[in-house]
């Protein structure tokens, strides 16, 4: 993924994630650690994920520590691949 597509989903994560948490989110902020999110926004960030991006995200993907911030998002997004 070049560096350009990578910084656009990192900034795309991060304006997702502020939607939801009615915050301003950095794209390395840990969004857990601030407190607020749920374990049930927790799966809407997989959900979100697996539609923007076309991925599946299943077992050992569903690590808590690839969905703390929206650049860790954006590496498993870069991972697991986009659709071409």
């Amino acid at each position: 993924m070049s560096m350009g597509t990578r910084q656009a989903i990192e900034a795309e994560l991060a304006a997702f994630v502020q939607r939801h948490i009615h915050r301003p989110v950095g794209v390395d902020q840990d969004i857990f650690a601030q407190g607020g999110v749920t374990s049930l926004f927790a799966m809407q960030l997989v959900v979100h994920l697996e539609d923007q991006y076309g991925l599946r995200v299943n077992g050992p993907d569903l690590n808590l520590d690839n969905f703390r911030t929206a650049r860790s998002m954006a590496a498993l997004v870069d991972r697991l691949g986009t659709p071409g």
